[in-house]
């Protein structure tokens, strides 16, 4: 049973109305409550996307109506990363920091909405994901979090301030698998019944040296978990997809802001203006090579698709590292934190798979479950046998 977040010492919450958005009584998702990242347009609440830049209106969210009419009741706007922008919560309004360590980050950009789920403030928790904005939090706060395959018609983008069209994804994060299989039951008309790991093809995506060593021996301590339950497990090999992430993400993202940048101080933090600024520079041949990239990721990922059913691979390097920290300690050697986390979440928002990140038996650490395009309520199937312990 969740309850009204009174106290918000994580700074989670952007705006709270002294009453939730109540949902239609009776339908499939009533009795649940809901928080929304600060990307969503809801009628008769702000939106700042964390930031004190102007921003543009998106219009009002599809996907926030439609829950609001299964009814689900929305409780309020969570804080994230500056306009989605980054992968530890900063934002032009304090940050929001981790649900159990002040000291620490609770991943972003869906900051807010991962710390509401981890607190049981609410039953669950509306994200968004570009490059790991909501597996990232949910691993570092111990939390599930769903990024949907691209596109699907459950999870509308309509009415969300995008970051980049081309990879942008909505979906939720909640305390459990059961919860997250629910909402999206009721927005499918589907329902979501546990899958036999009995025979599933899993390719372990472990590159060597990304991770350190306690999220090593958690991902190999999880494939033992899925052979035991019939599972068969091999390793694969995947590249580094940032070269083309990134050119098309800071391209997007400039362009979506384009209003605000035509100030010489716009209101964006430092690090989020020097990134939209860089955007600003890439040219068209850039960007469209970057797609081209794109191109053969998406091929390399439809070819390891053919032999396995499900990836397997570390949703984040580290545990969750403390604020201000902007390195991390991995197998080969001190790396930038963003690129650390960012390679191996971003391929399959680049290429949009559905993936679920579930947490482990190590504290804030989380593992992802990287399924084929459209086969969403089969891997969530299979993460629901996960959590029954089936």
């Amino acid at each position: 049973m969740t309850s009204w977040p009174t106290d918000d010492p994580q700074r989670a919450w952007a705006y709270l109305p002294a009453e939730p958005r109540h949902g239609t009584p009776g339908g499939p998702l009533s009795g649940l409550t809901f928080s929304v990242k600060d990307l969503y347009g809801v009628p008769g609440w702000p939106l700042h996307a964390g930031t004190l830049a102007p921003v543009p209106d998106p219009g009002n969210s599809e996907l926030v109506r439609r829950l609001l009419q299964l009814g689900a009741d929305a409780v309020g706007k969570t804080h994230l990363h500056e306009i989605a922008l980054g992968i530890t919560g900063m934002n032009g309004f304090g940050g929001t920091t981790h649900p159990h360590d002040p000291q620490r980050v609770p991943g972003g950009s869906s900051s807010g909405a991962a710390v509401s789920a981890a607190l049981r403030q609410v039953d669950f928790a509306l994200g968004t994901d570009t490059g790991g904005s909501i597996r990232v939090p949910a691993a570092w706060c111990g939390v599930v979090g769903f990024k949907p395959t691209k596109g699907h018609p459950a999870w509308s983008t309509e009415g969300v301030l995008p970051l980049s069209w081309t990879c942008d994804h909505t979906g939720p994060l909640a305390a459990d698998v059961a919860t997250i299989t629910r909402v999206h039951a009721a927005l499918t008309e589907v329902p979501i019944k546990p899958e036999s790991w009995s025979g599933v093809r899993v390719g372990l995506w472990l590159p060597d040296g990304w991770t350190d060593a306690a999220v090593k021996s958690t991902v190999l301590a999880y494939t033992e978990l899925l052979r035991d339950r019939g599972a068969v497990v091999e390793s694969v090999t995947f590249p580094e997809v940032l070269d083309a992430y990134s050119p098309i993400v800071l391209s997007e993202a400039a362009h979506v802001h384009t209003d605000a940048l035509r100030a010489d101080e716009p209101g964006f933090l430092p690090f989020t203006l020097a990134a939209l600024r860089q955007g600003q520079t890439i040219t068209d041949g850039v960007y469209h090579a970057a797609f081209e990239r794109r191109a053969e990721y998406h091929a390399l990922l439809d070819g390891l698709f053919t032999a396995y059913d499900v990836l397997l691979a570390p949703a984040v390097p580290t545990p969750p590292p403390l604020i201000g920290q902007d390195e991390v300690d991995i197998g080969q050697g001190r790396v930038p934190l963003r690129r650390a986390v960012l390679r191996l979440t971003a391929p399959f928002s680049l290429l949009g798979a559905p993936v679920v990140s579930l947490p482990t038996e190590t504290p804030f650490v989380g593992v992802q479950l990287v399924g084929r395009d459209g086969q969403d309520d089969r891997l969530l199937g299979l993460a629901l046998a996960l959590e029954g312990g089936q």
